[in-house]
């Protein structure tokens, strides 16, 4: 059986591993890693087949891909919007750091041949999730962000957005689930920062850099602890034949009355 949740740790060539087609969680049928970059160095990426999404978490850097080039700049995931190079198979792309710099690399298989594009801030704003905005308490509101997914990409085998909770707030609520399998990147706003994410009937503690591997079909709400800002990409692949949709939220019925309920 696959696991859940990941504590990951960046190596000395600062890569950091979350999920592979064999590691121990295969199930979300994705390679995703997080790499660090000196100011100054670079890295390359490409693929025979598979489609490859490079997201800029933090630094400054040039993307250069089919003869173009693109600069983008990111103080960090709390206050400035993504920038994100998404591409099919055997596309080149080449990050140069111009600073210290954080990355996310989202790839997963498909023979497609659909092209590279730059997503700005401007193309993926963050917006109140209208769900969930002010009820249940007011403590469930979160800005998200949708970078590309099947409308917007329906070519691609994959979904790529963002969450902010706000501090103390739960996302993903009321908890939800879809076939698809989605795999959930965590950063706090601070280094102590901390709270719960729910995969089904288990419960892990959330803590900077950490990630949920959640299956197909599983429950997965989150929490960020009072005081705490929460950031999460999440990640989501498409089965085949069935794509996710903005409309396949599937709220469990346990939970739906909330919706008319007062408080």
């Amino acid at each position: 059986m696959s696991k859940l949740f990941g504590y990951p740790k960046f190596d000395s060539a600062g890569e950091m591993i979350l999920t592979t087609y064999d590691n121990e969680y295969s199930a979300m049928n994705m390679d995703i890693r997080v790499y660090q970059l000196a100011k100054g160095q670079s890295r390359s990426f490409m693929s025979d087949f598979e489609e490859t999404a490079i997201l800029l978490l933090s630094g400054n850097i040039l993307y250069e891909f089919e003869n173009t080039s693109q600069h983008a700049t990111r103080k960090d995931v709390f206050s400035e919007g993504p920038w994100a190079l998404h591409a099919s198979k055997n596309i080149k792309i080449t990050i140069n750091a111009n600073d210290n710099t954080e990355i996310l690399v989202q790839k997963t298989k498909n023979n497609k041949d659909f092209g590279a594009k730059i997503y700005t801030p401007k193309d993926a704003p963050w917006a109140y999730a209208k769900s969930s905005h002010h009820k249940f308490g007011n403590v469930a509101n979160r800005r998200v962000n949708t970078i590309f997914d099947h409308d917007i990409s329906p070519e691609s085998n994959m979904v790529l957005g963002e969450v902010l909770n706000d501090r103390g707030n739960w996302s993903g609520y009321l908890p939800h689930r879809h076939p698809q399998p989605e795999c959930y990147f965590f950063k706090f706003d601070r280094p102590e920062g901390f709270g719960a994410s729910f995969v089904g009937d288990s419960v892990f503690k959330s803590v900077n850099n950490s990630f949920s591997a959640i299956p197909g079909g599983e429950l997965h709400p989150q929490s960020a602890a009072p005081g705490y800002q929460l950031y999460t990409c999440w990640m989501i692949r498409h089965i085949d034949n069935n794509p996710w949709l903005q409309t396949d939220r599937n709220e469990d019925e346990s939970f739906l009355w909330l919706h008319d309920a007062e408080f």
